[in-house]
């Protein structure tokens, strides 16, 4: 996984981007660049995901050894 600095620097590269290209779309509709816009959208948002889950992560942990953890307490308590 990526370091948080990492992350928040291609989404600031890419929000740069974003910006001019809004900037291109406000002279007039070019259907490229509204497609081009809309990939840049979406891997801003997949970058937030990833920021969002690099933070849990740092936060509280691996998801897969809290996941493993959290079956293993169900499984006790059943059987309690």
């Amino acid at each position: 996984m990526r370091t948080l600095d990492e992350i928040r620097t291609e989404i600031e590269q890419l929000t740069e981007e974003r910006s001019e290209l809004l900037h291109k779309l406000a002279e007039g509709h070019d259907t490229l660049l509204a497609i081009e816009h809309k990939e840049i959208e979406e891997r801003i948002a997949d970058l937030w995901d990833e920021h969002r889950m690099a933070r849990a992560e740092l936060r509280w942990g691996d998801r897969s050894v809290i996941i493993k953890r959290a079956r293993a307490e169900e499984r006790l308590d059943r059987a309690a």
